[in-house]
Parts: C-alpha cells; sequence; structure tokens
C-alpha cells in the first residue's frame, strides 16, 4: 500500500513515515503544498496524509484541487487546527478523516486502515477471498487451521492482492506498493516474498499468470 505523506515538519514526518513503514506501508514524505499537487497527479498512491499549515499552497487548497480533479484518493487531514469550523470545512472540501496534532500513532494507523477497508469495499477489520484472511492490524494471515505471522514485505504483497481478488497484478505493480520513492528495490523480491508466503499458508494461495503478474482468487 502506497502513502503519501505531506508533512513540513521535519519530527513530526520523520516519526509518522517511520510509524508507518513499520506498519508495512510504502512511504512518499514530501514537505509542500505545491509538491503534494504535482504528485498526486500521477495517481501512485493509494492514501494520503495530509498537513494543512503547508508552505507555498496551504492543504486545503491542495484537497480542493485534488477532489475539483475527480481523484478519489483516500486522504487523513492531520493539522494542529482543532476548530470545529476546521474540522468541518476539511471534511467538507473532501477528506475523509480529520485528526488533530498532536495524535497518537497507533490511533493514525487504525484510521487508515478504516478508510483503506471502506475505499475497497470492505466492512470487516479483515481482508479475506475465503480462502485466506489477512488481519491488517496484526499482519497475521490465517488458511484454514494454519495461523501465520507474516514480515512487514510478505504483509504488503498479500494485502496489495487481496484488496483485488481475482485482478492480476503484475512485478512493477506489486513493487510500487511496497517500496517507497527512495527506498531501491531488491532483485527478485516479488519471487522472494511469494515464495514466503505460500511456504507459511501453501502452494495455492497465490497463483501465478505465466507473463503477466501474480493474483489471488476472487471469493467463492
Amino acid at each position: 500500500m502506497r502513502i503519501l505523506l505531506v508533512e513540513d515538519d521535519a519530527m513530526i514526518g520523520e516519526a509518522v513515515s517511520v510509524a508507518l513503514k513499520d506498519a508495512a506501508y510504502a512511504v512518499d514524505w514530501v514537505r509542500d503544498g505545491a509538491t503534494a499537487n504535482n504528485v498526486l497527479q500521477d495517481g501512485e498512491h493509494q492514501a494520503v496524509l495530509l498537513d494543512l499549515g503547508l508552505p507555498g499552497r496551504d492543504g486545503l487548497e491542495v484537497l480542493r484541487r485534488l477532489r475539483r480533479a475527480g481523484n478519489t484518493v483516500a486522504v487523513v487531514v492531520i493539522t494542529a487546527r482543532d476548530g470545529v469550523d476546521d474540522r468541518i470545512k476539511g471534511l467538507d472540501f473532501g477528506a475523509d478523516d480529520y485528526l488533530v496534532k498532536p495524535f497518537d500513532l497507533n490511533e493514525l494507523l487504525a484510521r487508515l486502515r478504516a478508510i483503506i477497508r471502506r475505499q475497497g469495499g470492505q466492512a470487516a477489520p479483515v481482508l479475506s477471498n475465503g480462502t485466506v484472511t489477512l488481519d491488517p492490524a496484526s499482519h497475521e494471515a490465517r488458511c484454514g487451521d494454519v495461523v501465520e505471522l507474516l514480515s512487514a514485505r510478505e504483509f504488503a504483497l498479500l494485502h496489495a492482492l487481496l484488496l483485488r481478488p481475482g485482478a492480476i497484478l503484475t512485478r512493477d505493480e506489486l513493487e510500487e506498493r511496497i517500496y517507497g520513492w527512495n527506498e531501491e528495490v531488491e532483485s527478485n523480491v516479488i519471487d522472494v516474498l511469494i515464495h514466503g508466503v505460500r511456504r507459511k499458508l501453501g502452494a495455492a494461495i497465490i497463483k501465478n499468470v505465466r507473463g503477466a503478474g501474480w493474483m489471488v482468487d476472487k471469493p467463492t
């Protein structure tokens, strides 16, 4: 899952970035509104954490432009603006959630998981295609009677596939969901991660579509 963090405070940005990476998200961090506006046109990210008091262009203006362009990416506002009118404006401009600083990082992660579930049409706190179940909060995967704790990148890979059961994801698409801009993509990492998930949960969990990519089955 690829997250864009838009935050100009170095201390807050570093803390949030580390927490997101520890939770198996690929994180790209920008520090001003103009850069955020340009980056969001590419459609690479599945969610945005957006500060409002940004240099160059205010976060509300970034949000307004994003929604006017028809971009439906999930947006969580993270800001020191704690007035009721500020919250109403942020939500009315198109934010999916609004979190006031200082906030607990675990609460931020929980809110992000909830929004990602809704974006994917999921109501339950876990992802499942009827064969394998994945818990985003604990990173545990269950297949039949087998329960395994996945590594951060194993989780990120299986999470990406379970968000779109029945869809084939290419190597590039999976790498985009696992690595941020400044992270070096390791050689054959997708093959290694798929092997690890299959070893833990069974060879039939992830299917290889020769010449195209990988998928998990649709719910039956």
